[in-house]
């Protein structure tokens, strides 16, 4: 098995994160266990597509539910792909595979009466984290960030002068995000503040605890939660869900789809096409109430 060599393709070449290619590792990892246990098959290379179906009934039987099972083939059609680029194998196995039918997913954006709520009607502590913590929510509000993209933003990153903001996205692709005024005097309060700390240790990073280290995902996801469970009904309250509620307002207003898409770092506009649905819901209205017949 070309294992290792996959994983380095993937992180060397492709520009995979830690976290995804661990995730390709684990899918072939526990396919090759499956042929292993139940094929006495040690070389996952020479594989027929009857096995990999098999492996997808035993997983569906397991009541592993249908969008994990395609990420998990995902992985393994990848796997075949670089076995056919370096010649290992002329045929991928999985070349005709379906996806298997999912459930669209559809994640209700704050409206904006939230999110001016959380922004405007919240008392904010007037500490350290309090400051923080207002301005975090501010910028995933304004740029449309992603909460691995804000954890590691560097103050260097952060450009007063021309207002923008430097943003290293997924596979380290940089994209420019313009920042508001407001923003911006949210983030030289922030940034006093944190002069204050009585040890900054990761000083390279904007966003830092109260001991003065790098923030962390969960801690991110407990502070949205926190903040909108004040303002908001919603059962799922997280900072995807803001990156969605940005992209949303904005083709609400009319914002060109393709420079939301570049906002947003996506690579292809079917990405960002997800995030129309409460765009069209708005046109619809607009249409109605506007329309000569639209009350009829």
């Amino acid at each position: 098995m070309f294992l290792t060599e996959f994983i380095s393709y993937l992180t060397l070449e492709k520009n995979y994160s830690t976290h995804t290619t661990k995730a390709y590792e684990n899918d072939i990892l526990e396919f090759s266990g499956f042929c292993l246990s139940n094929y006495d098959l040690s070389d996952i290379d020479i594989v027929e597509y009857n096995i990999v179906r098999f492996w997808i009934v035993d997983l569906s039987e397991r009541k592993i539910n249908n969008r994990s099972i395609n990420r998990k083939i995902s992985s393994l059609k990848a796997y075949f792909k670089f076995l056919q680029k370096i010649e290992i194998t002329e045929i991928n196995p999985l070349s005709k595979h379906r996806a298997l039918k999912t459930a669209k997913k559809v994640e209700i954006p704050f409206s904006e009466l939230e999110m001016e709520n959380v922004l405007s009607q919240i008392e904010y502590k007037e500490d350290f984290e309090g400051i923080r913590d207002e301005l975090l929510i501010d910028v995933l509000y304004v740029t449309g960030m992603r909460r691995a993209e804000v954890i590691a933003l560097k103050v260097s990153d952060v450009d007063f002068e021309t207002m923008t903001i430097k943003v290293l996205g997924k596979r380290n692709k940089e994209r420019i995000i313009p920042m508001l005024a407001e923003t911006k005097e949210k983030f030289i309060e922030y940034l006093l503040n944190r002069k204050r700390l009585n040890e900054v240790i990761d000083d390279k990073f904007m966003f830092l605890t109260k001991s003065g280290n790098k923030l962390y995902e969960t801690l991110v996801y407990r502070l949205i939660k926190k903040y909108f469970r004040e303002v908001s009904s919603k059962v799922k309250t997280s900072p995807h869900i803001l990156r969605h509620t940005f992209a949303t307002h904005l083709l609400n207003k009319g914002a060109d789809l393709n420079a939301v898409k570049e906002l947003l770092g996506h690579s292809s506009l079917a990405s960002t096409q997800v995030y129309t649905h409460n765009s069209i819901a708005e046109l619809k209205k607009v249409h109605a109430k506007a329309h000569p017949r639209g009350n009829k």
